[in-house]
């Protein structure tokens, strides 16, 4: 069987390409023609749940919990940076084992399903440990620890389910692989940006725990989404106040949040159809040049030219997220084209985790080199210091970049023997199967 029978939406998505509309009316349309294309490509169901997990999920439901987390730490459990950067470590641990979760997804299925029971299970122990976290006052340390990391945990476990599902169609349209991962990024972005810009105010009226609470919130309404989903599948087969410089710190988060945003918009309409390698290369060059804004305000040296200290927070911000994401959306597509089929919850997890367990030596790292440099929360003589570390080893990486390949990023890059399924199956059309693209039915009456 030869590679033009096992993909025959590839060449019905060239016969559907249809030309730009021209104009403010093309800009104004061009995301509703974005989202119309890969729902009638993959599926409306594969894009709800992109919304759901990246949008709601990763999006507004960190972006509450983020900040809302470090006021906890500084306010509640007096906390010193580098002991908080030791702690943010432990939280990051569900994310740095999330090949197990992947190699569930893959191989346990739950009543039939690989995707969507845990789907479901990852909604259901965030929400109950960030209510938990959220109602209870005086919580010691190590309890609240494992409340925090239960709540990463399902968090991790999601985004481990969406990404499978991210990775299965982009073996099937290897063409949409960036498109797919610019909605992801653009549903991350626009979201962060609501939760961001709510978390501040919250966390000023009422709390740094009501960002738990409305983040469990959603949590919560993720999970109905997900049993209204398989009913429908089934049926057709007070707190503590804060100074008003939380506002600050959520509207700076929010700004970058539009970085990213902007960020993804580049990669989507300017950088998609370049090389892996050279892209890399400029962002993790930027990457590292950008790091020197932080050194710029540390030394005062913005105040020698009259611009005031928030100005450049918030510059650095949207600076800083926009090239991190620049950087971020050629690995994602990358690592989705290196997946094999049968295994892309297990592979795709393995390659994230690998970025994971690098945000956490730099977050243990960063916290023994704060401690090291005595920088506390009054004591900031060597912060400078610390910032020129960051942004050497930052640029590290650009020595290594050889083994990125530098071909069309629009092409399959594995053999075609490796994009089969693990049973040796044709690739089926998911568009007559409902909600067949967010889950994969195992068969179970075929042999084992």
């Amino acid at each position: 069987m030869d590679q033009d029978e096992k993909f025959p939406l590839q060449e019905k998505q060239a016969q559907k390409e249809k030309p730009s509309k021209n104009g403010i009316l093309g800009l104004i349309f061009s995301p509703f023609d974005f989202l119309k294309k890969l729902s009638d490509e993959l599926h409306w169901s594969f894009v709800l749940g992109v919304v759901i997990v990246y949008g709601i999920n990763q999006g507004i439901g960190l972006g509450l919990s983020k900040v809302s987390t470090q006021y906890y730490m500084k306010d509640e459990q007096k906390l010193q940076p580098s002991e908080a950067q030791v702690y943010h470590g432990l939280i990051m641990i569900p994310w740095i084992v999330k090949p197990l979760w992947g190699l569930l997804t893959d191989t346990v299925p739950i009543a039939g399903y690989r995707r969507r029971p845990y789907f479901i299970f990852a909604g259901i122990i965030g929400a109950i440990s960030m209510i938990t976290l959220s109602l209870e006052k005086n919580l010691y340390l190590g309890f609240a620890l494992l409340l925090l990391i239960c709540g990463s945990g399902g968090a991790a476990v999601a985004d481990v389910t969406i990404d499978a599902c991210v990775t299965e169609n982009s073996i099937t349209h290897p063409s949409l692989a960036g498109e797919m991962q610019s909605l992801c990024g653009l549903c991350s972005s626009v979201g962060q940006l609501i939760g961001y810009t709510l978390s501040g105010f919250l966390v000023h009226l009422i709390g740094s725990k009501v960002c738990d609470y409305h983040y469990s919130i959603n949590l919560i309404k993720r999970t109905r989404m997900s049993f209204y989903l398989i009913e429908l599948r089934i049926a057709h087969e007070r707190f503590g106040s804060f100074t008003a410089l939380s506002e600050v710190v959520g509207s700076i988060s929010a700004v970058g949040a539009v970085g990213s945003l902007l960020g993804v918009l580049l990669y989507q309409n300017a950088f998609r159809s370049h090389p892996f390698r050279r892209v890399l290369f400029w962002a993790q060059l930027l990457y590292g040049a950008s790091g020197m804004l932080d050194l710029i305000l540390v030394l005062r040296i913005n105040l020698i030219f009259g611009v005031p200290d928030y100005i450049v927070v918030v510059f650095d911000a949207a600076v800083s997220h926009m090239i991190g994401r620049l950087k971020w959306m050629p690995l994602l597509v990358l690592s989705s084209k290196l997946c094999p089929a049968g295994i892309e919850g297990t592979f795709f997890a393995l390659i994230m985790s690998i970025d994971h367990i690098g945000s956490f030596s730099a977050s243990w790292g960063g916290g023994f080199l704060l401690h090291a440099l005595n920088v506390t929360r009054t004591t900031f003589d060597n912060l400078w210091l610390a910032i020129l570390i960051r942004s050497i080893f930052r640029v590290l990486p650009i020595g290594i970049l050889f083994l990125i390949p530098s071909s069309d990023p629009n092409v399959a890059i594995l053999p075609t023997e490796m994009l089969r399924s693990k049973k040796g199956e044709e690739i089926s059309d998911p568009i007559d199967t409902e909600m067949e693209s967010l889950v994969s039915r195992i068969d179970l009456n075929s042999p084992h």
